[in-house]
């Protein structure tokens, strides 16, 4: 396991090396790559350690959140990955007595930490691509699976922006591709729709999955598996999973165990 310190200095070489590279090649002048690129993946607990959770429950409401890594091999064999992350928990609307009236429960969500080196943060160009394609299986409470979200954080100049889209699910207890145009991504502030829609930057700082129950009084367990997010352009908004086997299908949230 790499310390915070190994993370911060492996960050800056490849960064510095990057530059030169780019330097020694003229890639300034070659054509942008279009090939798609793998932001995150979640199938190590290093990969989980570059992500941070949270929810009403740190702020004194009820609901749970847990993103660990799940090595079910009835989950993951059809992404032929030994393990993949499970945002999974208890959604609940209620709060504690004491901040009945001052806080708002119904939220739980994750997303990448910070990634700072010598030279600033880390940010993920995403000119030259058209689409973010998330590798998601949803379970848990069927109830819960159209209160999802994608959450975008950028280098614009109003830090509090989150540009959002819902998550739109086909089937449940299977793996499925999501393709999410960046143009379809609207512009929240503070949880809030904003009445002035600017242009998203193409810099991203953080990519983040919330559950939000208390927008639509949605309420139960929830489970989400991640295995990877990218970003693609049209030609490659293509899912190559295999069909689901009759085992996965059959998965119900009571043999999840959790």
């Amino acid at each position: 396991m790499q310390s915070w310190r190994q993370i911060y200095w492996n960050r800056t070489r490849k960064r510095l090396f990057d530059g030169l590279a780019d330097i020694v090649k003229m890639s300034g002048a070659d054509t942008p790559s279009r090939a798609p690129h793998t932001l995150f993946a979640f199938n190590t607990k290093d990969d989980l350690r570059m992500h941070a959770t949270g929810c009403d429950g740190d702020i004194g409401g009820n609901s749970t959140v847990n993103l660990d890594l799940d090595l079910s091999s009835t989950h993951n064999a059809r992404v032929n990955k030994p393990a993949t992350a499970k945002f999974w928990g208890d959604m609940r609307l209620d709060v504690r007595p004491q901040y009945q009236g001052r806080v708002r429960g119904g939220y739980a969500a994750f997303r990448n930490k910070p990634r700072p080196s010598l030279f600033g943060d880390i940010l993920d160009n995403i000119e030259f691509h058209e689409y973010l394609a998330l590798r998601l299986r949803v379970a848990g409470d069927p109830i819960t699976h159209n209160s999802y979200f994608v959450n975008l954080q950028t280098n614009g100049p109003i830090t509090t922006d989150v540009w959002q889209h819902r998550l739109y699910f086909q089937k449940k207890n299977e793996w499925e591709d999501i393709f999410i145009p960046f143009r379809n991504f609207v512009r929240t502030n503070n949880g809030e729709l904003s009445e002035i829609q600017l242009e998203m930057s193409d810099k991203l700082r953080s990519v983040g999955i919330s559950l939000l129950g208390g927008n639509s009084g949605v309420s139960g367990q929830y489970e989400l598996n991640i295995d990877t997010i990218r970003i693609v352009n049209e030609e490659d908004a293509v899912s190559d999973l295999e069909p689901a086997s009759d085992k996965e299908k059959d998965q119900t949230w009571d043999d999840l165990k959790i």
